[in-house]
């Protein structure tokens, strides 16, 4: 069965103080291993840049932090997706019909943020009857506050999503050293 990685937003936009607080500092040695796991097997690799349309963003369009983190590297994409919004299945390329045109059943998330664009991403991808699974250890995210303006930690939002995303059916949760088990 042919999986795809599918690497969300590891721009360099994300390391800017703008997003406050962050967690899990060894995502992006994760995301790193599962890359060289998917060029070990040839398996394909999707890149997903968010181009943020909102004024002043560190992850507008021209800027350096729209760019990739250093840890995309080389990396030959199978396919480059670039979007406005959280889900990497409404950029503009169609994921879902290219999935399907290319046989593949299965889909890995890794990327930034954990909580907004991977978990929205995964939820869209069950929703379509893709196979996901979550190296969750190959996310992060950032401190957020809610209306009520009580902050939650990055850590408490990712249990959240990790119990989301399980308890909701849409994806597995798994570590990086799982998925690459698999690979």
């Amino acid at each position: 069965m042919t999986t795809a990685l599918i690497v969300i937003d590891v721009q360099r936009g994300f390391d800017d103080p703008f997003w406050g607080p962050r967690n899990n500092p060894g995502a992006e040695a994760n995301i790193a291993a599962l890359l060289a796991g998917w060029a070990d097997t040839g398996q394909p690799v999707v890149l997903v840049r968010h181009d943020s349309v909102q004024v002043g963003s560190p992850l507008a369009p021209g800027t350096t932090g729209n760019a990739f983190k250093p840890e995309l590297d080389g990396v030959a994409p199978a396919l480059l997706i670039s979007k406005t919004v959280n889900s990497a299945f409404h950029g503009d390329i169609d994921l879902d019909a290219w999935l399907h045109r290319e046989g593949i059943e299965a889909i890995v998330l890794a990327g930034i943020q954990t909580n907004m664009c991977v978990e929205t991403t995964a939820r869209v991808g069950g929703n379509l009857g893709h196979r996901v699974t979550v190296a969750l250890d190959a996310t992060h995210t950032f401190d957020l506050a809610g209306p009520d303006g009580r902050v939650l930690t990055a850590d408490q939002l990712t249990a959240a999503t990790a119990t989301n995303l399980h308890g909701g059916g849409f994806a597995r949760i798994a570590t990086t050293k799982e998925v690459l088990g698999e690979l």
